[in-house]
């Protein structure tokens, strides 16, 4: 049973254990990149673009490289965690200031809850192809309070994973890899066309984790085990979760899983001790919700510092809960990528900010903190840089605003463009100068 003192303050005024080694998050993370709808995303990874396939060399190297430069940036957000102790929101008060830190803070909770949601709805759609006949409800409520329970004891979650989770899901990928890839239809044809798109789409799936990246790593026990864990643990997940699926998806049909994307979830089930195996992946889905909802916890202890955040987890729960029980989440996927493609850039701002101008010990994160305006610059620069250089569809109406935009000003987006680089890539560099001017001002 975890010691109390080795668990997550009750409210931000108490010091964060730093427990965490490099298996404790490596393992975290690696369960984190693992995904049930992860193999259904393999679609989307062989054709990107609805009209070139990749072949499989091509999806697979595009899997690599994108998780790659996703988990790095995921891992340089995770640093600064690490070396002030504190959660990711709350880094924003040095950022923007205090105050300012509170739009993305509720962004994030708006975004999280989200998530928090859907993975209710993907666990319970996964549990109900292995146990037909129970109700809908039953799955998301029981995974839900399960949720709740791990939110409340997060690094007490984070052991559990390390020393039992992992190995039932390094078991039950092994299990599955060596089923599938011998009953799927022999992958030929394709081609390298798509290639940028797909990395962009795998950068996609990797840097969403960006927001909450710090909730865990202010509880490292070094930076290094902080950026490995991430790096090192997701890559390897998410290359072999996407890898896997696109076996899956070619089982299960590629029409039959864009019509439904828990069609993928048939081939899995029917193998020889399927539904067992499968049941370990279901288990561990949870530690998705549970990262979404600690991850809201610590959001909102940025706005209210001194409230219980236990009492934060069991109402984000109940919430969640409700969110997935009555709320269409596939219609708001959509919508949560736009939202989610707004800390991407915002991330890179902090990275330079912080790596190259202030470091942790003039890092303010006060309650007090002064606003700093000038930082919104390259953030909203960032954004816009984005979304005219992604190759991501979202709500139909957002992508044709941007389409209106590009055309207005002349800027063609050509195929080898990437949207998270392309906005991390200008918000870092306006973050830069804005700092070498205001460095040199304070000289004069």
């Amino acid at each position: 049973m975890t010691h109390v003192a080795d668990e997550v303050p009750l409210t931000l005024e108490g010091t964060p254990p730093k427990t965490l080694g490099v298996l404790d998050q490596g393992a975290l993370w690696a369960n984190l990149g693992v995904s049930l709808l992860g193999f259904s995303f393999a679609l989307y990874l062989i054709d990107p673009l609805g009209n070139a396939p990749l072949s499989v060399g091509a999806a697979l190297t595009a899997t690599v490289v994108g998780s790659l430069i996703g988990t790095s940036m995921v891992g340089l957000a995770a640093i600064p965690g690490t070396q002030t102790g504190q959660p990711s929101m709350v880094l924003l008060r040095g950022l923007f200031g205090a105050k300012a830190s509170y739009v993305p803070t509720m962004l994030n909770i708006v975004q999280m809850l989200g998530w928090g949601a859907f993975e209710l709805w993907v666990i319970a759609e996964a549990a109900g192809a292995i146990f037909g006949g129970v109700p809908y409800a039953v799955w998301v409520i029981a995974a839900g309070a399960l949720t709740t329970v791990l939110s409340i004891w997060p690094l007490g979650a984070v052991r559990v994973l390390r020393r039992y989770v992992t190995i039932g899901v390094i078991v039950a990928m092994i299990w599955f890899t060596w089923f599938l890839v011998s009953e799927a239809p022999t992958q030929t044809g394709g081609s390298w066309t798509a290639f940028p798109a797909a990395v962009d789409f795998v950068i996609a799936l990797s840097v969403s984790w960006v927001p909450m990246a710090a909730d865990f790593a202010r509880h490292s026990r070094s930076s290094k085990a902080a950026f490995t864990g991430v790096v090192g643990g997701y890559t390897l997940a998410q290359v072999a979760c996407l890898g896997l699926g696109v076996y899956a998806v070619a089982i299960a049909g590629a029409d039959a899983v864009k019509a439904d994307g828990t069609a993928v979830f048939a081939p899995f089930v029917a193998v020889p001790l399927g539904a067992l195996f499968f049941a370990i992946l279901v288990l561990r889905e949870t530690d998705q919700s549970f990262a979404n909802v600690y991850s809201t916890t610590m959001s909102l202890q940025n706005l209210m510092p001194r409230v219980d955040r236990r009492v934060f987890s069991t109402a984000i729960g109940v919430v969640t809960i409700a969110i997935a029980l009555v709320v269409d989440v596939n219609s708001y996927g959509a919508f949560l990528t736009v939202i989610g493609a707004v800390f991407v850039p915002m991330f890179a701002v902090l990275a330079v900010d912080y790596f190259v101008f202030a470091r942790s010990d003039r890092w303010d994160t006060a309650e007090n903190a002064p606003s700093r305006w000038s930082m919104l610059v390259p953030w909203v620069l960032g954004f816009v840089a984005y979304w005219l250089t992604t190759s991501s569809l979202t709500v139909p109406a957002w992508d044709e605003l941007w389409a209106s935009v590009r055309a207005a000003i002349g800027f063609t987006r050509e195929p080898w463009m990437n949207g998270a680089l392309g906005g991390a890539l200008v918000a870092a560099l306006v973050t830069l100068l804005i700092g070498l001017l205001l460095r040199r001002a304070v000289r004069r």
